[in-house]
């Protein structure tokens, strides 16, 4: 686990089903986490741990229940997502539009699935968090999945994809949190920016 920003922690773990690392994220001011794994060294880093779980898609619950058991935090979905917790999770609905704990705007992406959110952080230069509709590889580029993963048109979806992703570059944020990927720390709305006129 690793401080990218003053109060931001990263980290990723291997994914069980995907057998793919995976990034997740812990706000400690706002005492909220972001599409959790637990990392390999447990759950002391995180203090009196989580108040508030956010989901940037339905597939991103991951360890959630087993926090949400341990710290008796709420796990936020947006709404339309709900349908994928069909085993007695506790998860809460959230709309398009509404400010979540922690002062995050909950953003509309959709196209890759319905419930496809992006999250604005309002803390220093602003932070945007994304879900799956763009990844990062190392340090490398911003890219998309592979066509396999964008269904039955994936030209159409990517080219949905960046026009959501046109809508944030008037919201103020310099950093990516990224699912899939490194973060971008510094100059990630000029990297998005990039990606979607490419």
């Amino acid at each position: 686990m690793k401080e990218i920003l003053p109060g931001v922690y990263h980290w990723t773990v291997m994914h069980p089903k995907i057998k793919f690392p995976v990034s997740s994220y812990y706000l400690s001011d706002e005492r909220v986490m972001i599409d959790p794994l637990i990392p390999e060294e447990g759950v002391a880093g995180f203090g009196e741990g989580p108040e508030h779980i956010l989901l940037t898609n339905r597939h991103h619950y991951r360890d959630s229940g087993k926090l949400e058991e341990r710290y008796g935090c709420p796990v936020w979905c947006v709404e339309s997502g709900l349908g994928e917790f069909t085993h007695g999770e506790k998860v809460r609905p959230f709309q398009f539009g509404e400010t979540l704990p922690g002062g995050i705007e909950a953003i509309e992406i959709g196209v890759l699935c319905p419930d496809e959110t992006a999250l604005l952080i309002a803390k220093g230069e602003g932070i945007m968090a994304i879900a799956d509709g763009v990844v990062r590889h190392e340090d490398g580029p911003l890219g998309f999945v592979p066509d396999a993963y964008l269904g039955d048109d994936p030209a159409a979806v990517k080219s949905g994809l960046k026009q959501a992703y046109a809508g944030l570059l008037d919201r103020p944020f310099d950093h990516l949190l990224l699912a899939h990927g490194l973060p971008w720390i510094g100059g990630g709305k000029q990297a998005l920016r990039g990606f979607v006129e490419s």
